[in-house]
């Protein structure tokens, strides 16, 4: 069924969305979430065609994140200047291009400056979820925004654990070059879509983009919501970065396993991508507060799990499912509390939380590869469970005041 609401501006009924295009939403997460992670299983068919040395492509990836990054920290705010849709499509569109350039680099250095421009243009999911959130509420206040976000939050994982075995397999049957051509077509083919299907949004605010850019400082101060909110992502990030940097060191040292045994565990994140869902509705019935607490106490669970995961692999299985659970759901609903305030500001506070979250797993990989060092698995467990607790803290702290960010 579609509901109407009634336009104030110009009197015509406008449809909000059927769960059919949320759920194309969430296809769109995944297909552009997956174009940032291609490159992993790819660097050493790469390295043996260009014939350069691993340590070099070892850039790409690097190259990608970094591009992501700054895609997040400069183009998604401009999500609350500008129509949504043409920004969707130019990004998507332009992301085929860099995908097509990379499929025919003839050097490693264009393969890496491409890889950037990959990582720059393909924060459509951070772009995605606000246009999701603004879709979808209605009249009712926005009642099941939650679950908007969890849905479309759950594509974004299905893309990034899919794009791992999608690439590494398809390359070994055609080649590295088929697997960026295939992403470009399937990119371009997603935009044609979308141009079909996404119905125009106007700019949630009357602000130029550098007003934009120059509001985040002041959105980060004025609101205690999204400092706390913001702040305890970054922490649970920290915990999240010292893992998985950690587990492989913990895989390969202790338990002899090899790359691709180590690769299967990143499909037990599968679970997160199933439970996503639910967590944003458990936002939707307990608040934020509620929500945080539960699925930040459900990561501080995963870390006890995971203490003696140092000797034992059902134990360590088990704390890699529970903590990823936490960890996936606790960001759905994170967002679903962001999102609660005013909607001209959804794509900045969008960008303030994933930028610091992406800090907080940089910080958390660099604290993980030293807790290793200096006590082993039980230091990295030590890490990851302050960090949580500080995060789960920060979290359910109560905001004194309820009001929202001004507009900018």
């Amino acid at each position: 069924m579609i509901a109407l609401d009634s336009d104030p501006v110009s009197a015509r009924p406008v449809r909000r969305p059927a769960r059919r295009l949320i759920l194309l939403l969430a296809a769109t997460s995944a297909v552009t979430a997956a174009n940032v992670y291609l490159s992993q299983p790819l660097l050493g068919a790469v390295a043996a065609s260009l014939r350069v040395g691993p340590d070099l492509l070892g850039a790409v990836p690097t190259a990608t994140q970094l591009g992501y990054a700054a895609g997040i920290l400069l183009l998604v705010p401009a999500g609350d200047s500008h129509d949504r849709r043409r920004l969707i499509l130019g990004l998507g569109t332009a992301s085929a291009l860099a995908l097509a350039v990379c499929a025919v680099a003839p050097s490693a250095g264009w393969l890496i400056v491409a890889s950037f421009a990959v990582g720059v243009l393909s924060p459509v999911p951070q772009l995605v979820t606000p246009l999701a959130v603004a879709l979808a509420d209605g009249p009712d206040g926005g009642r099941g925004r939650g679950r908007t976000v969890g849905t479309v939050q759950g594509g974004l994982l299905i893309g990034v654990l899919a794009s791992r075995a999608y690439s590494g397999s398809f390359a070994e049957l055609a080649g590295w070059r088929a697997v960026y051509g295939c992403s470009a077509v399937l990119t371009l083919l997603l935009v044609l879509v979308l141009r079909r299907a996404l119905p125009r949004v106007p700019a949630a605010a009357a602000v130029r983009y550098r007003a934009t850019l120059a509001s985040l400082p002041r959105l980060f101060v004025s609101a205690p919501l999204v400092r706390r909110v913001t702040v305890s992502g970054a922490l649970v990030g920290i915990a999240f970065g010292a893992f998985w940097t950690t587990l492989t060191f913990l895989l390969v040292g202790h338990y002899r396993l090899g790359p691709t045994a180590i690769g299967l565990f990143g499909l037990l994140a599968a679970a997160s991508a199933v439970a996503s869902p639910y967590a944003g509705r458990a936002a939707d019935r307990l608040g934020h507060r509620g929500a945080l607490a539960m699925l930040i106490g459900l990561v501080l669970v995963g870390w006890l799990i995971l203490l003696p995961g140092g000797t034992g692999l059902g134990w360590l299985i088990a704390g890699v499912i529970v903590l990823d659970v936490g960890v996936w759901g606790g960001q759905a609903a994170s967002q679903t509390a962001l999102f609660t305030l005013d909607p001209a500001t959804h794509n900045r506070l969008n960008t303030l939380y994933f930028t610091l979250r992406f800090l907080g797993i940089a910080l958390g990989s660099l604290a993980g590869s030293l807790a290793w060092s200096a006590g082993g698995w039980p230091a990295v467990v030590g890490t990851g469970a302050v960090a949580t607790l500080a995060g789960l803290i920060v979290g359910v702290l109560p905001v004194r005041t309820p009001a929202a960010p001004r507009r900018s």
